[in-house]
């Protein structure tokens, strides 16, 4: 196989909301979309206090596409029109499927705002085919115990298997349109080549540590993308690192979603 090279390395910018850090990678001033990806929010990370306010995303709505939440630190309450409600820790995913529309809120339980402590989120929006921008709203909510782990590389790397196939073990969550989704942790030393069929997008966002991806070095809060010169990615971490991967099926067309929020 040959390995997929970086066409760029996009940073993230600073856009905080209130007092919630954030960083925004997707989309970006040299990049709108990396399809059929609409975009990322990076939260956190950070510390809040005894007897915060907490989150401020309350009801909005979605439509005619997908929201995956990563909660690395802390915990995320998710309630929607739907009748979905669940509390989500640290190392657990949300998958909601907005498609024909509903209105949710995302927000920090009654127990973190009394306690307060660490926090750090990732928001990633996958947008749905045409034909699929009206199907029936879904939600699935995971903890980190229900999660796979595939290791690779000798346990040097260590794939917390969220949708998708690899080596042997299936993910969690089927998603209508098909996508790979893992969170990827390496340590010093570590080495992975994954396929990446040059037809496809491939998503890499660096959370923490460095990279080296398809020989271009790669540093924290960037993320990669691909050129279409391989069918596979080979990744190399100098140091201990951790970022989020994701594959669709094939590119949606690139029709927007109908409604944003934070």
């Amino acid at each position: 196989m040959t390995s997929r090279t970086v066409r760029r390395a996009h940073p993230a910018y600073r856009d905080d909301i209130g007092d919630l850090v954030t960083r925004r990678p997707l989309p970006g001033p040299a990049v709108e979309q990396i399809d059929p990806f609409l975009f990322l929010n990076h939260h956190g990370p950070q510390v809040y206090p005894p007897n915060n306010r907490g989150l401020p995303f309350g009801p909005h709505p979605h439509r005619g596409f997908e929201t995956v939440t990563f909660i690395l630190e802390g915990e995320l309450s998710h309630l929607d029109t739907g009748g979905h409600e669940s509390i989500i820790r640290a190392g657990g995913v949300q998958w909601m499927t907005a498609g024909s529309g509903l209105v949710h809120a995302e927000l920090s339980p009654e127990a973190f705002k009394r306690t307060g402590g660490p926090l750090e989120i990732l928001q990633l929006w996958v947008n749905l085919p045409a034909r699929l921008k009206m199907t029936a709203p879904h939600y699935v909510g995971l903890q980190k115990d229900e999660i796979p782990v595939v290791t690779l590389d000798g346990g040097r790397a260590r794939f917390a298997l969220i949708a998708g196939t690899l080596d042997g073990v299936t993910g969690p969550i089927a998603p209508i349109g098909g996508t790979f989704m893992s969170t990827i942790t390496l340590d010093p030393g570590a080495t992975i080549a994954l396929p990446a069929p040059r037809d496809r997008a491939v998503f890499l966002y660096l959370v923490r540590g460095d990279l080296t991806v398809g020989g271009t070095a790669v540093a924290q809060h960037h993320l990669v993308e691909l050129a279409a010169d391989g069918d596979s990615v080979e990744i190399t971490a100098p140091g201990a690192a951790w970022f989020c991967s994701a594959t669709p099926r094939r590119s949606t067309s690139r029709s927007s979603p109908t409604a944003r929020s934070s």
